[in-house]
């Protein structure tokens, strides 16, 4: 199945975090907090401006991006745990 978020909302796939601290500590998933951190799969055309204009989207399909620990819906797409967000809600890119 195909998805195509509309307007200026972005489709995200949560990023897995360490299951170890720095010292070596096994975290457990009851425990683990969700990874604010994630990959681009989907965006959306972008924006309208008042004018009706679309001002293009400021990431793309395959940016690794950082988001708010609320931001977003979740959804399951062909098994996948997704979410979809407004652009806004995207802090910004981890670039290298």
């Amino acid at each position: 199945m195909s998805f195509r978020p509309l307007h200026d909302r972005v489709v995200v796939k949560r990023v897995d975090s360490e299951e170890k601290t720095a010292g070596g500590i096994i975290i457990p998933d009851t425990v683990k907090e969700k990874p604010s951190e994630g990959v681009i799969v989907s965006v959306g055309p972008g924006a309208r401006d008042e004018s009706g204009k679309y001002i293009p989207s400021d990431v793309k399909t395959g940016d690794r991006v950082l988001f708010g620990k609320w931001s977003g819906t979740e959804i399951k797409i062909d098994g996948d745990d997704l979410l979809i967000m407004k652009e806004s809600d995207i802090m910004g890119v981890i670039e290298g």
